[in-house]
């Protein structure tokens, strides 16, 4: 099957694209938000194909994932040479965030369709976003597995946080220096030393070595108070990392006990990330199961099957 989609989120369009289908991503002349091409800190196989505007528009297309109002509202149309998604090429919209605002308000941009099918990335959003007379359905996250790289050699935690500053509440940041005086944090992501002096900031890396320094830290930390579900998460967890995180949105699902620590209580994570500092052998055991719970409901072999199966429904 030829599939079109534009690489919107790198660590998501990576597991998406090691399937059997050929996968054709826009490319732009700079390489901006119209088109990215393919991506250039992970590795894909070759059959992510990136097509210009051009090419795309005399291209055969059996499905178009999209994943942006901006898709939805003229962009795809336009790359597609005028084919209209959901009418000329089989359509699905793929959201993968949590919505923000009031309960009562959270209407999605693809609600009250009837051309295409909404597919969220977990039952959490499903449940929140208003899509109205949407068809909607729930494919949960994959991930290409790093591998058991655990070794927990250094007692401090690691945290994994992009724009730690600029999205604040959102991400935790300023639980962090409640959060620092129980065991060290080491922040990995963009932006990371604008966190403040609570943390020891380790700007972005290569995902290879971003998952083999994580897997050196003794636990995991998840601050974040409101998003889709962090795919760090579920990459520690596959790395075999102990998971501390706040009790929020998919979370819960996400991370079983036997995995960790999962709490809204400050205190509770506070004790939790002393207890697997403070005993190696704990944190071991929890992140093998943490690595277990994470194959069986995060593995690509599960999440390629379901989107195979959700792919050749819509393009029928």
């Amino acid at each position: 099957m030829r599939v079109l989609h534009w690489h919107v989120h790198g660590a998501w369009s990576t597991a998406f694209v090691h399937g059997d289908h050929e996968h054709l991503i826009p490319v732009a002349p700079d390489r901006g938000p119209e088109g990215r091409g393919r991506a250039q800190t992970y590795a894909w196989p070759d059959n992510a194909v990136e097509v210009t505007k051009e090419e795309l528009g005399d291209t055969d297309v059996d499905v178009v994932v999209l994943q942006r109002p901006e898709e939805l509202d003229g962009l795809a149309r336009e790359w597609l040479g005028g084919r209209v998604p959901g009418k000329d090429v089989p359509a699905v919209y793929v959201e993968h965030n949590a919505p923000q605002g009031r309960v009562n308000d959270l209407r999605h941009p693809a609600a009250d369709r009837d051309d295409l099918l909404l597919v969220h990335v977990t039952h959490f959003n499903d449940l929140f976003w208003d899509a109205g007379s949407t068809e909607t359905t729930v494919v949960d996250h994959g991930i290409v597995d790093p591998g058991h790289r655990y070794t927990g050699e250094l007692p401090r935690a690691a945290v994994v946080v992009n724009e730690a500053r600029r999205r604040a509440r959102v991400t935790g940041t300023d639980l962090l220096p409640r959060l620092n005086g129980t065991v060290p944090l080491d922040l990995f992501g963009m932006d990371a030393a604008s966190a403040g002096e609570h943390v020891t900031p380790i700007d972005d890396l290569p995902h290879a070595q971003l998952h083999q320094e994580m897997a050196r830290r003794r636990v995991y930390l998840h601050p974040i108070r409101w998003t889709s579900l962090g795919l760090a998460l579920l990459e520690a967890m596959h790395l075999g990392m102990p998971v501390v995180a706040l009790a929020t949105t998919e979370v819960p699902m996400a991370v079983p006990p036997s995995a960790g620590v999962v709490s809204t209580d400050v205190r509770e994570l506070r004790a939790g990330l002393a207890r697997l500092v403070a005993d190696r052998d704990e944190a071991r055991e929890r992140g093998t199961a943490a690595r277990a719970a994470a194959l069986e409901r995060y593995g690509l072999g599960r999440f390629l099957a379901d989107w195979d199966a959700l792919l050749e429904r819509v393009a029928r």
